[in-house]
């Protein structure tokens, strides 16, 4: 970690003034990109940023035309018009045929497109196309940012964010449930309007840094990223955001250290980087923490089963001091073999259970936890067949499944519902909780 900041220190003191200002419009642009594509995607619009941003290509194009050279601040705003007509075009469609919003999405993205590179191709043949650099904003050139052209980046990327902050309460509601949104009276529509509108400014100012083909990638990826950290929408924002700059400002690095390789598709590749890090070890939603879990649980149910099975052997006459071998154990249970070693040896690690010349008994505590997992188990029969009215027959399976998952507070609750009882539907016993279970 101290050589990374040792490099990015070397890098802004060597770098010149120019990379600078690319590198500060790449963070800035992430950032921004980041967090509104926070709402964009938890309101399942993640295709929107695509759509927007290669509806802007047409509007790039007429510009040029109409002003006779490239201006940024011209070419911005021909982008913006063109990108909001395409986001007006996806709820005509939306509002006014059965074609669902993915469908309308995919249509405005090819007719505007396929628009944009008409009119560029017409550009083209003039012979200012290349003189122009409209080229540029299909795949991004943010070496061509200048000092103008990162000030306005930054004008734009702090009233977006201002305006993330200042209406974060009303776009999380509209994010979540626009239809009590409306009931509580606000105007839903014109907060929608707005959210586009915001999301629409964010892709232009993306186009020149990386270009209609990745700007969909820096307005989604950050933010989906961001979700496998935190249920939390407020830090899921901040994270995108966070997320967002960091791949602008590793983009900037690496064309800084390799001058061949282009910025904005490298900023592209360290937030993918970024996303598939938090797909695999993410606290919650990661792949390889899912498989600790689900390991883990495993290794739990296995367990508890073979405390029941062990309980039960010696529960009719309430006596649990003779060892058992593995093999007497192994016909409790449908176990496999490396489940019931695991479970053994986590048991007698545990002090449940005691070993001697390679056969097993409960101790004390081992009784105690053997006669909770079953009290569970009957317990959620009998709340399954006085309550839901199911048979008896019935409810063997859901038992097992849940005695594993309740929790103490679970437990006392059910007890007290159903009255402290006795018996199970199968009029077993219902064994008691504490040392007088093994005694």
């Amino acid at each position: 970690m101290s050589e990374f900041w040792d490099l990015t220190i070397r890098f802004f003191s060597l770098a010149d003034a120019n990379v600078r200002w690319v590198v500060a419009g790449s963070i800035l642009l992430g950032a921004t990109a980041g967090a509104l594509g926070s709402f964009a995607y938890l309101q399942r619009r993640s295709l929107l940023g695509d759509a927007l941003a290669h509806s802007a290509l047409p509007g790039v194009g007429l510009a040029f035309l109409l002003v006779g050279e490239k201006d940024f601040m011209a070419l911005l705003i021909g982008a913006a018009i063109a990108g909001w007509l395409g986001a007006l075009a996806v709820n005509a469609i939306t509002r006014h045929s059965k074609l669902k919003q993915d469908a309308a999405l995919g249509i405005v993205l090819t007719v505007f497109f396929g628009l944009g590179v008409v009119v560029l191709t017409h550009i083209q043949k003039t012979g200012a196309g290349s003189q122009a650099g409209l080229d540029s904003f299909l795949f991004g050139q943010a070496a061509a940012l200048g000092e103008r052209d990162v000030i306005l980046l930054s004008i734009v990327a702090v009233v977006l964010l201002s305006m993330v902050a200042l209406g974060f309460r009303s776009f999380t509601l509209l994010s979540f449930d626009p239809g009590f949104a409306r009931s509580i009276g606000l105007p839903v529509r014109v907060l929608q309007f707005v959210l586009t509108t915001m999301i629409v400014l964010a892709v232009t100012i993306g186009l020149q840094a990386v270009g209609v083909v990745l700007i969909a990638a820096l307005l989604i990826t950050p933010a989906a990223a961001a979700r496998q950290w935190t249920d939390k929408l407020s830090t899921m924002v901040i994270l995108a955001a966070l997320f967002g700059a960091l791949s602008g400002l590793l983009g900037g690095w690496v064309s800084f250290l390799a001058p061949r390789m282009p910025t904005g598709p490298w900023v592209v590749v360290v937030i993918s980087v970024v996303f598939a890090v938090s797909i695999l070890f993410a606290p919650k939603r990661g792949v390889i923490s899912r498989l600790r879990r689900h390991l883990r649980n495993r290794g739990k149910v296995a367990q508890e089963h073979i405390l029941k099975a062990m309980f039960k052997s010696g529960y009719p006459e309430r006596d649990w001091s003779g060892y058992q071998h593995v093999s007497d154990i192994d016909s409790m249970w449908s176990f496999s073999f490396r489940e019931m070693a695991r479970g053994l040896r986590r048991l007698e690690k545990r002090g449940l259970l005691e070993r001697s010349d390679g056969s097993y008994r409960l101790t004390e505590d081992g009784v105690v936890e053997g006669a909770r997992v079953i009290r569970r188990h009957r317990l959620w029969e009998l709340y399954l067949t006085r309550y839901l009215e199911l048979p008896g027959d019935h409810v063997h399976r859901d038992a097992d499944d849940i005695e594993h998952i309740l929790t103490p507070e679970m437990e006392a609750q059910l007890e007290e519902l159903l009255e402290h009882p006795e018996y199970d539907p199968h009029h077993q016993e219902i064994p008691r909780i504490g040392r007088e279970a093994s005694q």
